[in-house]
């Protein structure tokens, strides 16, 4: 038996999945910090993740090549890589922190749909179910300000790219190294991006960096997005991309619990945010339980 398929491996990429979404819960604080335009602001998270990326493979002395087909694929799917990360910083900047990761949420719903489609299997009911809970959870530990219209639709549409190329990067990691699905998703972004700021005058004072955000975007091209995007492509050999869309739900919680601990601020929560976080942690731990009593009434 591999040791990826026994419990301590199982346990392990568990334990992969939670911390690498436990970094991805300092994104958004990052994006809100940093002063650039969402547009900008990804390019050099890509460029920052991609080089770093790069000088991984050369100190290892680690082989990247793949051919043109797999390349073609993995740059196609940086456009939705970088389509996403530029929505999702749109949407905090035209709304809140609280309402984006609210409509992020929907990347569990989304999944559940997409993934039986491109894979051509049936679609669960159980994780479309499991998809509404989750929504439900996230509505009650934020205040949802219906206000942002143009916030939620961005935000909306960023969770569609993130379902997406997650159901994609399961497939490809079967085959490809998690790093090297990394690097050239990545360095696709970087294509993209730059395309859409050079026919669109994009490079000029937008570019222009405060002091502060140098620091900021160090911080996020490599902690939050190198080392955090690989450790979340390489989990996807263990689990199926709804799965990895239901854990990262606990994003906005670890984020919320662990500032209000910074900050000495605990007893301040309201109840919404412990019935959300309850319904949430709910959803999560029993939906494997779910789903084997209804594997096990069809096998009868």
């Amino acid at each position: 038996m591999p040791e990826n398929d026994t419990p301590a491996g199982i346990n392990k990429n568990l334990l992969i999945l939670h911390f690498t979404v436990f970094i991805w819960g300092f994104t958004s604080i990052l994006g809100k910090l940093i002063t650039i335009e969402a547009v900008q602001l990804v390019w050099y998270r890509v460029v920052i993740a991609a080089i770093s990326l790069f000088l991984y493979f050369k100190f290892n002395k680690n082989t990247i090549k793949v051919n043109r087909n797999t390349l073609l694929k993995l740059v196609f799917t940086g456009a939705l890589v970088g389509g996403h990360w530029i929505l999702f910083f749109a949407s905090i900047k035209a709304s809140t922190v609280s309402v984006t990761l609210v409509c992020l949420s929907s990347i569990t719903l989304f999944t559940a749909i997409f993934e039986p489609i491109i894979n051509k299997t049936r679609i669960s009911k159980l994780e479309v179910i499991a998809g509404i809970f989750i929504i439900v959870g996230i509505l009650l530990i934020f205040e949802f300000e219906t206000q942002y219209t143009k916030g939620i639709i961005l935000g909306l549409i960023s969770a569609m790219c993130a379902s997406l190329f997650s159901i994609i990067n399961a497939r490809q990691v079967k085959q490809i190294e998690a790093p090297v699905i990394a690097f050239y998703e990545l360095s696709g972004a970087f294509v993209w991006i730059t395309a859409y700021l050079f026919f669109t005058h994009g490079f000029g004072q937008g570019m222009v960096l405060q002091n502060s955000d140098i620091g900021y975007l160090l911080i996020l091209g490599t902690i939050c997005t190198s080392l955090a995007y690989v450790a979340g492509v390489s989990v996807m050999k263990e689990f199926s991309a709804f799965k990895v869309a239901l854990i990262t739900n606990l994003e906005p919680v670890y984020g919320i619990i662990l500032a209000f601990i910074l900050f000495g601020e605990l007893h301040k929560l309201k109840p919404g945010f412990w019935l959300g976080a309850l319904i949430i942690l709910s959803t999560i731990f029993l939906y494997p339980v779910a789903q084997k009593q209804i594997t096990k009434r069809k096998t009868r």
